[in-house]
């Protein structure tokens, strides 16, 4: 009968692919054991015997250690709860390939020195959590002690980098200059100086109801204004000047002129760097979000012009 068949090791290694050497090993350790012998003493293997190191093989190809594999055979633990964990181990395998993967491609790109190339791959192996930590512990510093904007830092604090499973060269290029930027010890002093110039506009009570509308309002005339290639100090900038101005003043309650137009231009030079921008912009890149505007160009048009034109016509 079929269930009566016995094989040889010999035969069991041509039926399995396995070598003698290795059904041997597993014989030895117990976790396919012969299921008798000939009268000269070699091994014989039963149709069960053949069912449980086919198992063996497969676990050990999804690399299941060898104890795991015995309590698996002796029913210690169910084979669902050993795939389990071995698909998370292999998730976790995976994603660190893929950052590998990344990186390699973002060296190759960029041509890198061994220098970068150790930051880069030290700064994309974070866990996600250590990369948030990164830029929270940044805007703890920038803010402590301080009452800001409660939206304009919920805003900061919601908005952390989210390096995917499978990132893009920008997207590691991105992150690793990121974390640089909020590193630099000049960065940060200027973002406290931001938060500060802040917070006392808050205390004094003429922090602007919609900063944001100002801003977008700033970008639209100003940006057009570049685009037509109108000089900051020119006759043709005044009109413009006046109107951004007369908004900022109506946001602020207060007069236009020349006292308002200097602190105007004093609060735009606090809030104007292009690193800050360029923090959002790496931020977007990291996260795939859309591509953050340039505004930059526009604050330090308008921060020129006010310097030109310190009185409205």
């Amino acid at each position: 009968m079929a269930g009566d068949t016995q094989y040889t090791i010999g035969e069991l290694a041509r039926r399995t692919g396995l070598s003698v050497r290795t059904i041997r090993f597993y014989s030895d350790a117990g976790v396919v054991p012969a299921t008798s012998r000939t009268a000269a003493g070699y091994r014989l293997y039963d149709v069960a015997a053949v069912a449980r190191l086919d198992l063996v093989r497969t676990l050990r190809d999804l690399g299941v250690d060898l104890g795991t594999v015995r309590r698996v055979l002796d029913r210690e633990i169910g084979v669902g709860e050993v795939a389990a964990a071995h698909a998370e181990a292999l998730d976790v395998q995976i994603r660190t390939l893929r950052l590998r993967r990344a990186v390699l491609r973002a060296v190759a790109k960029r041509a890198s020195s061994p220098e970068e190339i150790e930051l880069m791959h030290k700064l994309a192996r974070l866990s996600d959590e250590e990369r948030r930590r990164i830029i929270t512990d940044f805007i703890d510093e920038s803010f402590a002690g301080l009452a800001v904007d409660p939206a304009f830092e919920e805003r900061m604090r919601s908005a952390l980098p989210e390096l995917p499973d499978d990132p893009e060269p920008e997207q590691v290029d991105a992150w690793v200059e990121l974390a640089e930027l909020v590193g630099d010890p000049d960065f940060r002093a200027t973002v406290r100086r931001m938060a500060e110039a802040q917070a006392a506009e808050l205390g004094r009570g003429s922090y602007p109801d919609d900063p944001a509308r100002l801003g977008q309002l700033t970008g639209e005339k100003i940006s057009a204004a570049i685009a037509d290639g109108i000089e900051p100090g020119s006759d043709a900038a005044r009109p413009i000047v006046d109107e951004v101005a007369a908004a900022y003043a109506d946001a602020y309650g207060a007069a236009d002129g020349p006292e308002f137009r200097r602190d105007l231009r004093e609060r735009t030079e606090i809030g104007t760097d292009p690193r800050a921008e360029r923090y959002w912009q790496l931020l977007a890149v990291i996260n795939g979000w859309e591509a953050w505007p340039a505004m930059t160009p526009s604050f330090q048009w308008l921060i020129e012009a006010l310097r030109s034109h310190e009185s409205p016509a």
